[in-house]
């Protein structure tokens, strides 16, 4: 007898709770402080032919997205007649995994009575895979670091030390780098023993059952969400920095009545530098964009995204192909939401929100001893850190909250626990939430530099320098993004630039734009930020028109301890 309906939602919810765990597993174990601290990672169940049937709600969907299309991919390197139990396999490989060499991605075979029930695949951002190290600067993939294609990882429980080695040979951080491919290998070991035990408790020789059950719904509630759009075409657009010259994302949004196609026509060609995106990393974002707008309530799964079609011209900024250089595909790849949302503003208005940071605000320190200094160390520490989320049509932006990635900011004592840096300054930055009825979200300050003894290069990966996020339905832009030394010096946005001894990097992070007209906003709500600091008394003037006895009132109910009203 089949399991009823509510049955079979028991075990989803079930199978989305073991997903759950087999993250949970990776955060607490992982080496890294980009997993660890900032859960740049992602964790999935699938069926025997490489269909995701969930995936863990800790995680950013860029991962979760493109590993939906990777599994696929080790079943046809390895062989279904190759799977046995107790293998594992990975890959770097960022047109067969999600993105670039950095992501590892790990795929566990999970039998259960002596049959292959399904797969559990995770992702994780490791610290370093040689090369280059982790920025923008190389010229093509073959310099961004060590390349392991599909390959096992554990044959039937039995780790191949030979390729430890060769990873162990090619990598600044060895011990981290391998600390976390054990992580990976063992959270998807959890995520099988809880599937097993699942299996048990309601008595399922496979999964066809169940991942029949979530594919039918799926697929049904994701169509219905998109028969109820306009069939309706649209176009948007967006400009960025890019590496030395602007890029721009062109979109054209076709809504059918089946399907969602997202065309990136016209889009600016591949980039001489590491920022180009695999279509695989791009189609994640745009698929999770259109998602968080249309049927947000509606789990991932392969059913879920099969009617969300991304297409994009080989060799566009965002269909990199073999060996352009992709080391931050993340920051093109964040930007995609904003350039798709740019054209689904003109098909369904007031649904969007106005554009963030976009991109993480990431940076990666080479640490070594200055000339003459003892006692000094060298260390590869990377710091991931978020602007402000734009404006929503309903609520103020998010401040310092990383959209889309939804990776967190890490804590200054992590950071500093794995290297000799000093975050001497992190606060939020006043001013820098585009104004509108509804505020930007606010970016940050940071002031970074290393102990004594230390010098350093620094990595930029920052946008939004000369093109700060735009204001959607009449809000204003956020602040853009701002770096230099401490002694004025100027630097760049993107790429290695050396820091000497006793130097300090000045660092503004952006902030989101504002949504619909200023002079909408609720007083009260302005009042409220002006006595919380996150608008100056110039800014309260200027961009909400408070008058100076306003401001004043609201500078003595703070010196009073009042919260202003």
């Amino acid at each position: 007898m089949n399991p009823s309906t509510v049955a079979y939602q028991v075990m989803w919810n079930r199978l989305i709770s073991v997903v759950e765990e087999q993250a949970q597993a990776l955060v607490r174990t992982a080496f890294s402080t980009s997993v660890r601290e900032a859960g740049d990672l992602s964790a999935g169940v699938y069926d025997v032919d490489g269909n995701m049937l969930a995936q863990a709600v800790t995680g950013t969907p860029g991962h979760v997205n493109a590993m939906a299309d990777a599994v696929a991919h080790f079943i046809r390197r390895i062989g279904r007649e190759n799977i046995r139990a107790g293998d594992v396999y990975l890959t770097n490989n960022p047109w067969e995994g999600t993105g670039h060499l950095h992501d590892f991605t790990v795929v566990s075979p999970s039998f259960h009575k002596g049959r292959l029930a399904g797969f559990f695949g995770c992702t994780a951002h490791v610290v370093d895979v040689g090369g280059r190290g982790f920025g923008a600067d190389a010229n093509s993939v073959y310099e961004e670091g060590l390349h392991v294609p599909i390959m096992h990882f554990a044959r039937e429980g039995e780790v191949d030390e030979t390729l430890l080695h060769l990873i162990r040979g090619n990598v600044r951080e060895p011990g981290q780098v391998i600390g976390d491919l054990y992580a990976l290998a063992t959270c998807n070991e959890i995520g099988h023993r809880r599937l097993v035990d699942m299996m048990q408790e309601f008595a399922l020789d496979d999964l066809s059952g169940i991942g029949g059950f979530i594919m039918e719904n799926s697929r049904r509630a994701t169509l219905e969400r998109i028969k109820a759009l306009p069939r309706e075409v649209a176009e948007g657009a967006m400009t960025v920095d890019g590496f030395d010259r602007p890029i721009t994302l062109k979109v054209r949004l076709t809504i059918e009545e089946d399907r969602i196609i997202t065309d990136f026509a016209g889009s600016s060609p591949v980039d001489k530098k590491g920022i180009n995106c695999p279509l695989v990393y791009a189609k994640a974002y745009a698929c999770y964009a259109l998602k968080c707008a249309i049927a947000p309530e509606i789990p991932n799964n392969a059913a879920s995204l099969a009617p969300f079609e991304v297409v994009a011209p080989e060799n566009t900024i965002v269909n990199a192909a073999h060996p352009a250089p992709v080391a931050l595909r993340h920051i093109v790849g964040h930007f995609v939401p904003d350039a798709v949302y740019d054209a689904l503003d003109k098909i369904i208005p007031g649904v969007v929100p106005a554009e963030g940071a976009g991109c993480l605000c990431n940076f990666q320190l080479s640490l070594r001893p200055a000339e003459g200094a003892t006692g000094a160390v060298r260390a590869e520490v990377l710091s991931f850190n978020s602007g402000g989320s734009g404006a929503r049509p309903a609520h103020d932006g998010l401040s310092s909250t990383a959209f889309p990635s939804g990776v967190m900011t890490m804590p200054v004592e992590a950071t500093e626990h794995v290297g000799p840096v000093i975050i001497w300054r992190k606060e939020l930055r006043p001013d820098s939430g585009g104004a509108g009825q509804q505020r930007g979200g606010l970016g940050q300050y940071m002031e970074v530099g290393a102990r004594e003894g230390h010098e350093f290069d620094f990595s930029a990966m920052f946008d939004r320098v000369n093109h700060p996020a735009r204001g959607r339905r009449g809000g204003g832009p956020g602040g853009a993004t701002t770096i230099a030394r401490d002694d004025g010096t100027e630097m760049r946005g993107k790429g290695k630039q050396f820091v000497p001894e006793g130097a300090r990097v000045m660092l503004a992070l952006p902030g989101g734009a504002g949504y619909g007209d200023v002079g909408q906003r609720d007083r009260a709500k302005v009042r409220r930020d002006l006595a919380r600091g996150y608008i100056s008394a110039e800014c309260a003037a200027r961009d909400y028109g408070l008058s100076e006895a306003e401001i004043a009132r609201v500078q003595e109910a703070v010196e009073r301890g009042e919260e202003a009203q």
